[in-house]
């Protein structure tokens, strides 16, 4: 299996909106693909960077079903978060395989 980890740092004027629209809009949806199994939201407590912290994951029980969801889903999610949020956030997202 595998984890799929987008950590988003949202300025602080941005950061209730967001979390409200992550829960209500975003995480469905993602979930929605069919391309993931299940989901978490957490928030980092001890984040050096200005702003707020948030890891966004999700676990694909395939390597096709990830590589399904960047390229037929995630253009489009990714799109509609730039959009909302443009210049209020950075982002960066890892690929794990879960060990053990």
């Amino acid at each position: 299996m595998f984890l799929y980890n987008v950590t988003l740092i949202i300025d602080d004027a941005a950061a209730e909106e967001w979390l409200q629209w992550m829960q209500d809009v975003h995480i469905p949806e993602v979930m929605a693909t069919g391309m993931f199994i299940s989901n978490r939201l957490l928030k980092v407590i001890d984040s050096p960077n200005e702003g707020v912290t948030y890891c966004a994951q999700y676990v694909a029980e395939t390597l096709d079903h990830y590589n399904k969801y960047q390229e037929v889903f995630a253009p489009a999610l990714q799109a509609e978060l730039n959009e909302r949020y443009k210049n209020r956030f950075v982002a960066y997202r890892t690929l794990m395989e879960f060990v053990g």
